[in-house]
C-alpha cells in the first residue's frame, strides 16, 4: 500500500527495512489525531480547517490501513463516526433514525464498482437497478419534523445519534414551509435535506461584515452552518438561508415507491428540491455527473458533487446499512482542488527577465482531474513565509486551468532531518551571481546580457526605440534569428552583417529589407550614453534613472567602478536599485558583453555634467505626470535638471513640487494628500522664463 499522506517511520524506510506494528499504529494515531480535530472543527465549530477533499484523503488513508491491518484497529478510530458531539448550547434531542453519512467514489471506476457491489446483493431478477441522482449540496443537514401538517422540529444531524434542536432558528427559513395543507392528515413526517446560503446571499453577507468590520465567513457552508446556530433567532432570520430537501424517513405515503417520486411528492406538497435524474447504468450516471461539472458554476448554490441512490425504496430497505453509511447511496465527489502529497525535491529556474523561481516536484497527484507533478513556489519569500521544505507533506490546490501552487505545508507531519532552504548564490544557468535585495520577494540573476535564459528578453529590449532605437529589426526577426543561433548577446547584433548573404536568402527576408537592417544597427552605434544605460536592461533603471546616472558619472567607467553608497548620491537611485546596479556591473559575463558592444563601435558623445550648486531649483526634487502641452516629458525633465533640480518618479513627503500636466493621475492625488506643492504647466513656464 502506497499512501502519500504518511509521512512517519514506515513510509521512509527502504524496501529492505520491515514495517513493524508499532510503525503502523503510530500511523493510524497521526490519522486519528488529525480527522478528530477536523471533525469537531467541522461539525461543532462550523469552522473548517481542511478542504473537504483533504479530509476525504485523511480519511481514506485510515480506512486502508484498517482494511490492512485489522488486528491493529484502534478503540477510538473515527472511521465509523458520523460528525460530532453537539453544542451544548442547544437542548440535545435523539433522532428516532439515525442520520448517516455517506460513502464517496471520485472516479468511473469507483462508481462501476460501486453498482457492482449493489448487483452482488441482489437476486438475478433484481439485477441492474434504477438509479436516481441528485446534487449534493454543501450545506448543513438537518432534519424536520410536521405532526398533522405543521412544524414543529428542526435538529441538526450532530453525531448522527442525537442532534442540537434548532427550531426557532428553523422557522426564519424563508423557502422552508410551516404549514403543509396536503400532509395535514399525516401524524407524523420526518423530512430531511439541507439549509445552505446561496451564492449571491453568502457574497452579500460578506461584503456587509466587511463594510461593518465584522467577521466574514470562508464559504457558504461555514455562513449556513453558523447562522443556524445563533443562539438569537433574529440573527439568523436576517441570514439569506433556504432549505433543499433529499429524503423522507417517516410519513410518506404508501402508494409512492422510489426515491424520484418521493422528492416529487415533496415538491408538490411545497418543499423545494435540487435537480433529479433517473438513470439506468454507470454510464448514464457518468454522462450525467460531467454535465453537471460543466453547468455547476451557473447555480445558485455550493455542490461538491452527486449522489447517486438506488431508485427502488423497496430495494433500498433490502439492502440495508452500514455502521456509518447506507449501503445503497454513494456521493461522486467532483474532482479534488485540493489534495495532500510529498514535495520530494525543490529545484530552480530563471525566467526570460532573470527572476529565479523555486519549483517544487511532486509526488504524482490527480489535482482537479489533472495529474500534476510540479508545482510552482513563487518566490524565496514565498518559501519563507511557508517554511516549506523538501520531503515535506503538502497540501497542493488547482481550479480549472489555474496553475497549481501549495496552499499549506504539514509541519507537524514533518522528518526531524529536514533542512530549511536556501537561496542558490549564483545563477543555475550561467552562475552569475544571485541577488535578492533586502526586504524583497524575488531573488535574481545578474547575468542579465549574457545568461541564456534571458536573453531573449535582453535583445527584445536592447533594440527597442527608447533603447538603441534599432528600425526594422523587431521582435519577430530577433527571436528567430535567437533560435537559428544567429545572436546570442546583444553584441551579436553588430555582428550581422558578416551574415549579409545568409540574411538575403533567410526566410524570404530579401535584400532590400537586409540592407534596411544593416543600416539601422550601423546607425544605432551613435548614441547617448543615458540610452545605452538604459539599453543594458538593469532591472530598476528605467529611462528617467539612465539620465540621472549619466548626468551623476558623465562616463560610463565611473558608472561601473561606483559602489553602492556612491550610486545613492544619485537621484532616485535608491538602495534596491544601487544594489541591483551595483551586482549587475559586477558579473564577469556582463562586462564581456559591454565590452564587445564598445569594441563594435557603439559610442556617445561626453556628457556635459551641469553643477547644480548655486542653481535656481538646487536641493529640489521634482516630479513630473500628465502630458505636457508645450514640450515633451524628456524636455520639461531636462530642463529641471538644468536648472539644478533632480527629478524623481514617484512621489513622496519630500519631493518639492509636481508638475502636473493634462490627465494627471495617482500621482496627483498623492500630492495632494501629502501636501506637496503642485505646479501648473503655465506656471512652469513662467519659471523657466524668469529663469
Amino acid at each position: 500500500m502506497t499512501d502519500p499522506l504518511l509521512s512517519t517511520a514506515a513510509a521512509q524506510e527502504s524496501p529492505q527495512q520491515s514495517i513493524t506494528p508499532d510503525d503502523i499504529v503510530a500511523q493510524m494515531r497521526t490519522l486519528i489525531d488529525a480527522i478528530k480535530t477536523h471533525n469537531y472543527a467541522y461539525y461543532v465549530l462550523d469552522n473548517p480547517i481542511l478542504e473537504d477533499s483533504e479530509y476525504d484523503q485523511l480519511r481514506r488513508s485510515l480506512l486502508e490501513l484498517e482494511e490492512e491491518y485489522p488486528d491493529l484497529v484502534q478503540p477510538d478510530s473515527p472511521i465509523n463516526q458520523v460528525g460530532d458531539t453537539p453544542l451544548a448550547a442547544f437542548t440535545q434531542v435523539t433522532h428516532d433514525i439515525p442520520m448517516l453519512s455517506l460513502g464517496n467514489v471520485f472516479d468511473y471506476d469507483e462508481l462501476h464498482a460501486f453498482m457492482r457491489r449493489i448487483n452482488d446483493r441482489l437476486s438475478d431478477a433484481q439485477q441492474n437497478p434504477e438509479y436516481e441522482i441528485e446534487l449534493k449540496l454543501d450545506g448543513l443537514a438537518v432534519s424536520l419534523k410536521y405532526a398533522y401538517g405543521r412544524f414543529i422540529q428542526a435538529v441538526t444531524r450532530g453525531d448522527g445519534q442525537t442532534g442540537e434542536d434548532i427550531t426557532q432558528n428553523a422557522k426564519t427559513i424563508r423557502n422552508l414551509p410551516l404549514w403543509l395543507a396536503d400532509a395535514a392528515d399525516i401524524e407524523l413526517l420526518e423530512v430531511r435535506g439541507e439549509v445552505l446560503m446561496p451564492k449571491a446571499g453568502f457574497e452579500r453577507l460578506n461584503r456587509l461584515a466587511e463594510e461593518n468590520d465584522g467577521k466574514t465567513f470562508a464559504n457558504p457552508r461555514n455562513a449556513a452552518a453558523g447562522s443556524l446556530r445563533q443562539l438569537d433567532p433574529a440573527i439568523a432570520a436576517s441570514r439569506p438561508l433556504a432549505f433543499y430537501c433529499y429524503s423522507v424517513n417517516q410519513g410518506l405515503p404508501e402508494n409512492i415507491s422510489t426515491q424520484s417520486a418521493a422528492l416529487a411528492w415533496l415538491k408538490d406538497i411545497g418543499f423545494t428540491v435540487s435537480a433529479v435524474e433517473v438513470v439506468q447504468n454507470p454510464r448514464e450516471a457518468q454522462a450525467y455527473y460531467e454535465s453537471v461539472i460543466e453547468t455547476r458554476d451557473d447555480l445558485p448554490f455550493e455542490i461538491d458533487g452527486t449522489v447517486i441512490k438506488v431508485n427502488s425504496l423497496a430495494l433500498q430497505q433490502q439492502l440495508g446499512f452500514l455502521s456509518r453509511e447506507p449501503r445503497w447511496a454513494t456521493a461522486y465527489k467532483f474532482p479534488a482542488q485540493t489534495v495532500m502529497t510529498r514535495l520530494h525535491a525543490i529545484e530552480w529556474q530563471v525566467g526570460r527577465t532573470g527572476q529565479i523561481t523555486p519549483v517544487g516536484k511532486l509526488e504524482p497527484v490527480k489535482v482537479g482531474g489533472v495529474t500534476v507533478s510540479n508545482v510552482t513556489l513563487h518566490n524565496f519569500g514565498e518559501i519563507q513565509r511557508l517554511d516549506v521544505r523538501a520531503g515535506d507533506m503538502v497540501s497542493v490546490h488547482r481550479a480549472g486551468d489555474v496553475i497549481p501552487k501549495v496552499t499549506r505545508v504539514w509541519h507537524d507531519q514533518r522528518s526531524e532531518d529536514s533542512v530549511p532552504v536556501k537561496l542558490p548564490s549564483t545563477c543555475p544557468v550561467c552562475d552569475s551571481p544571485v541577488v535578492l535585495p533586502e526586504d524583497e520577494a524575488l531573488a535574481r540573476c545578474t547575468g542579465g546580457l549574457f545568461c541564456p535564459a534571458q536573453q531573449q528578453e535582453a535583445l527584445i529590449h536592447f533594440v527597442s526605440r527608447r533603447a538603441m532605437d534599432i528600425d526594422g529589426l523587431g521582435e519577430r526577426w530577433l527571436i528567430s534569428f535567437f533560435e537559428h543561433g544567429l545572436v546570442k548577446t546583444v553584441a551579436d547584433i553588430y555582428n550581422l552583417h558578416n551574415h549579409r548573404d545568409d540574411l538575403i536568402t533567410y526566410e524570404k527576408l530579401g535584400e532590400k529589407s537586409v540592407q534596411n537592417i544593416i543600416s539601422a544597427i550601423e546607425a544605432s552605434k551613435k548614441t547617448t550614453l543615458s540610452r545605452f544605460i538604459y539599453a543594458l536592461g538593469i532591472r530598476g533603471v528605467g529611462e528617467g534613472t539612465a539620465q540621472n546616472l549619466a548626468q551623476q558619472f558623465g562616463d560610463l567607467d565611473s558608472l561601473m567602478a561606483a559602489d553602492i553608497d556612491t550610486l545613492l548620491q544619485t537621484p532616485d537611485v535608491g538602495a534596491i536599485t544601487a544594489e541591483l546596479i551595483h551586482e549587475f556591473f559586477r558579473a564577469p559575463h556582463n562586462i564581456e558583453v559591454i565590452t564587445a558592444l564598445t569594441e563594435a563601435g557603439v559610442h556617445w558623445d561626453k556628457v556635459e555634467q551641469v553643477a547644480s550648486e548655486g542653481l535656481p531649483l538646487d536641493g529640489q526634487t521634482w516630479v513630473i505626470t500628465g502630458a505636457l502641452d508645450s514640450m515633451a516629458r524628456d524636455e520639461a525633465k531636462a530642463k529641471l535638471q538644468a536648472l539644478g533640480a533632480k527629478v524623481s518618479g514617484s512621489i513622496s513627503a519630500k519631493t518639492t513640487a509636481l508638475l502636473a500636466g493634462d490627465k494627471a493621475g495617482s500621482k496627483l492625488t498623492k500630492a495632494e494628500k501629502l501636501g506637496v506643492k503642485i505646479v501648473g504647466e503655465e506656471e512652469f513656464l513662467a519659471m523657466l522664463e524668469d529663469s
